[in-house]
């Protein structure tokens, strides 16, 4: 067997044959100790990329080590395979959307086999199936009789070249284009359904705390994205001014009442010197009827993503409820519909895009918040002339309410003004499912010219989309006889709904399906699914950290809400994988620096591509791809395999006691359970996989350096290099594990090596170890010595291992002091007061070092180390046993060397 590989095709082939003759991943069905591991589905675009082979690698590692650790795993895959892509490859091709699914789904199904990952493909779920999306439709009449379901007419994000609706989360940076596409977004109006995310927008943003097991960055995206304000509502009465009205003095001038402002900062009202509507408010859409000038600059003018603030002047005034006065109205394009109530109050002295404007109208400035002054002083009015001041303070020119701090002038005025109120309001929007394509869930709803939309009874779902009609526009229109139906409630004709779900439907709630995917009576098995959930680890690109993830947070609120879930979060632990790059740049098929995974598996193997990307860097970073690591990472497994295959068949009983070389490989295979296990835990992957790999090559050194290993620390320090290697390189540990072990099991099957030892202990010992090797090399080489004779280690005297503790618990001012006071270290004299005098100098980075007897044994165990690497014996000696010169050079966790040449 050469270490420069092995017959990577036949060992993945033969493994990956025997699990599924032995049923290896089934999942049972009534778990004891459940644990669910799961990675998002992916869309099935044609084959597998570097991300997918990462994200997939992370969860089956993870779900092989709990497997190990005796839990039962729900590891299982799926299909998110509705979507606009699949439509546009099938009129490219003169096709049909489904075909093209399924065939890319069978390539990349077929590509994670190769992969070896350990999925109960019995669950398997393909969103596009009747079986699947007959359950959106339940869920979306579910959803319609507990209030959260709306049609109305919006004015949406409109992609061109899709020719579908976005919503806000798919039109992407300050241009604002497809998410998809890139296509520069248009605004339309056209009646839509939304779904009510609105209603849990609080809770949604509440529980963000107590998500501890997601990353911050998203926890924060979420929070940004929900984006609560707290502030009032506030009521200006809106009407033409007596002079406008036309009509003398006995005609009243045209009222429209009380408009409504939501502001953050009702201290500031005293200085509102204009009122703003949006230029779709109705009040503005009447001015837009009967005004010429309004009507162009709403029409022409009006650019809400414009750099500097724009409006008109109306006719109209606004009177400001805290003054009387009344301040000028403007249509204005900075004043967006669906932010606050569409209307707000204009503070030009408080606020920079309202100083902007009022710059550019010709509109009043008038300071009213002054910084807070110091101690009794008179507050200082800023000068707004220049630009606003933004900052809270102490209230100025509001008469009764001078002196009041910020806070203070919002409760009173909150309390004082009758139309204000206290009101929280939400950036989030409700959730716009309406799409106009093919490829997507029908929506269960037919309209009737009698009974307006009627929701398609339960009995009658799925809703099933007709074949495919390659047309131009929403191809569901085109289906004619598909689309004609009646009503259910008069029996009128009528017509089906021809918008589809938006995808994020989909994978809005999936996780849920997987528990009972073949559940004929409802979308899943309530009891069994309140076991498994919520997901113990979930893995996915932070790409979705916004969309999908609230969604899922949504709709698994709304199903608890519906007495079908007892959990309120889908996710407990949420890790977000780093990219894959080439040369400092993410992979792409459009930048042309891909990596194939299936030539990685042909080339090196799986188990090659599952290692080195495990080992190249934590999970949740991004790293380079190197052609160079991936044939290190074979060579690794050639030599692993060339090991175990030379030991094989020894009978490890044979051996007698265990010499000193021995105990330090005994060490380290039990160090590396500990440390490796922890990393697992984590999900440290690289530094699991790292620990392995050192525990082979000490293991290797071993065998190099002595005539005959001692059997039984030899196989076990093999058989846990193997176990540890298993979750990320099951193919060959399991050819391996076969070889070694007379259990007739399989690896997949067998329990996780444990060791009892301190992980703080190994830390220390290991440091030791290093610290005294590294020593030793510098002495050698500062020193010029080609051949030494002989290496004495010399231990640091029991106290200095007394003052080091003593040093390390002590919060003494003069620790000097208190250590001298002690007989047993004062006795020691002027190397005593040198020891407490160095400890003081450096109390703030004391470690604890191993006991003295724990360090001469670990010393003595690692001795073989140095001589093999110098070629010297090594004697390990105690303070008393070697001459005073060196022995008062050592301390805890720093031996004193001395090399005879």
């Amino acid at each position: 067997m050469s270490e420069e590989g092995y017959d990577h095709a036949a060992v993945e082939r033969r493994w990956q044959e025997a699990w599924a003759e032995a049923d290896a991943y089934r999942t049972p069905d009534d778990a004891e100790d459940p644990t669910y591991v799961l990675g998002m589905f992916p869309y099935p675009s044609g084959k597998l990329h570097m991300g997918h082979v990462r994200n997939y690698t992370i969860t089956d590692a993870y779900a092989r080590y709990r497997r190990m650790q005796g839990d039962d795993v729900l590891h299982p895959m799926g299909w998110d395979s509705f979507g606009l892509p699949a439509e546009n490859a099938a009129k490219e091709r003169d096709s049909n959307p489904r075909d093209w699914t399924m065939d890319c789904i069978d390539t990349m199904r077929g590509q994670m086999e190769s992969m070896g990952f350990g999925y109960d493909w019995e669950r398997e779920i393909t969103t596009c199936e009747p079986e699947y999306y007959r359950w959106n439709q339940w869920l979306f009449h579910q959803f319609h009789d507990e209030g959260l379901v709306e049609r109305r007419a919006a004015e949406v994000n409109w992609c061109p070249s899709c020719e579908t609706v976005l919503a806000d989360e798919q039109v992407e940076g300050e241009d604002e284009h497809c998410w998809r596409c890139d296509t520069l977004v248009e605004q339309r109006e056209l009646d839509q359904w939304t779904l009510g995310i609105t209603e849990y927008a609080d809770e949604l943003r509440s529980a963000i705390d107590d998500l501890e097991g997601w990353p911050d960055s998203v926890r924060e995206m979420q929070r940004n994205w929900i984006g609560k304000q707290e502030g009032s509502t506030v009521e200006f009465e809106v009407g033409e001014a007596r002079s406008a009205s036309g009509s003398g003095d006995d005609e009243e001038p045209r009222t429209f009442g009380p408009v409504e402002a939501f502001t953050t900062r009702l201290d500031t009202i005293h200085g509102a010197t204009f009122f703003a509507l949006a230029p779709d408010h109705p009040i503005s859409e009447e001015l837009v009827a009967e005004d010429d000038e309004i009507r162009r600059f709403v029409e022409e003018v009006a650019d809400p993503d414009g750099d500097e603030p724009n409006g008109i002047r109306t006719d109209l005034t606004a009177t400001n409820p805290a003054t009387g006065e009344e301040v000028p109205v403007f249509v204005a394009d900075f004043v967006l519909s669906d932010v606050g109530t569409g209307a707000l109050m204009g503070v030009p002295g408080h606020d920079e895009r309202d100083h902007a404007f009022a710059e550019r109208m010709g509109v009043d400035i008038v300071p009213v918040v002054a910084p807070d002054p110091e101690g009794d002083a008179d507050p200082e009015i800023p000068d707004v002339s220049e630009g606003a001041y933004t900052e809270d303070g102490v209230v100025v020119n509001s008469g009764e309410y001078d002196g009041l701090s910020s806070a203070e002038a919002r409760e009173s005025l909150t309390a004082d003004i009758d139309s204000a109120a206290f009101h929280t309001q939400y950036r989030l929007r409700d959730w716009l499912i309406s799409r106009q394509r093919y490829w997507g869930t029908p929506i269960p709803v037919i309209h009737c010219d009698n009974c307006g939309p009627v929701m398609v009874p339960e009995e009658d779902l799925p809703v099933e989309l007709p074949e495919f009609v390659n047309t131009t526009g929403n191809p569901l229109d085109a289906a004619t006889e598909w689309k004609h139906t009646t009503c259910p409630d008069c029996g009128a004709d009528a017509v089906r709904e021809t918008d589809t779900m938006d995808t994020f439907v989909d994978s809005s709630w999936y996780f849920l399906r997987y528990v009972s995917p073949d559940l004929d009576d409802a979308p899943f098995d309530v009891e069994r699914t309140n076991d498994w959930m919520p997901v113990d680890q979930y893995v996915g690109g932070l790409e979705h950290a916004v969309m999908h993830l609230l969604y899922a947070r949504f709709a698994t609120k709304a199903i608890a809400d519906m007495d079908m879930l007892e959990h309120r979060e889908p996710f407990t632990n949420l890790l977000g994988q780093g990219m894959v790059q080439l040369e400092g740049e993410k992979m792409s098929k459009s930048k042309g620096n891909t990596v194939s995974p299936q030539r990685i598996v042909d080339d090196y193997g799986a188990d090659t591509a599952r290692l080195f990307m495990m080992q190249a860097a934590r999970p949740d970073t991004a790293f380079d791809w190197s052609e160079e690591g991936v044939k290190s990472t074979h060579r690794f497994l050639g030599r692993l395999a060339e090991t175990v295959r030379s030991f094989a068949g020894n009978d490890a009983d044979a051996d007698g006691d265990a010499d000193p070389a021995a105990r330090y490989v005994r060490s380290e295979v039990d160090a590396a359970v500990a440390v490796a296990t922890e990393n697992f835990d984590d999900l440290g992957f690289d530094l699991a996989t790292r620990e392995a790999q050192q525990l082979v090559g000490t293991l290797r050194s071993y065998r190099a350096y002595v005539d005959e290993v001692h059997a039984p620390t030899f196989e076990r320090g093999l058989e846990v290099a193997i176990e540890l290697l298993a979750p990320v390189a099951p193919h060959l540990t399991e050819e391996l594990y076969a070889e070694l072990s007379d259990d007739d099991g399989l690896l997949v099957d067998a329990e996780w090596p444990t060791a009892d030892v301190d992980l703080a202990e190994v830390d220390r010992r290991r440091q030791l170890v290093e610290n005294t090797r590294e020593d030793v090399r510098n002495i050698v080489d500062v020193a010029g010595i080609e051949d030494p004779e002989r290496v004495d280690v010399v231990v640091a005297p029991e106290w200095m291992h007394e003052a080091l503790e003593t040093a390390i618990d002590s919060d003494a001012p003069n620790l000097v002091g208190e250590l001298m006071q002690k007989p047993e270290i004062q006795r020691h004299g002027s190397a005593a007061s040198d020891y407490a005098k160095d400890l003081q100098a450096e109390r703030e980075a004391l470690r604890p070092a191993l006991a003295p007897e724990r360090e001469r044994e670990a010393l003595e165990a690692a001795a073989w180390l140095v001589e093999r690497e110098f070629g010297a014996p090594v004697r390990v000696l105690s303070a008393e046993e070697a001459d005073d010169a060196v022995a008062n050079k050592a301390e805890p966790g720093r031996p004193a060397i001395d090399i005879a040449e």
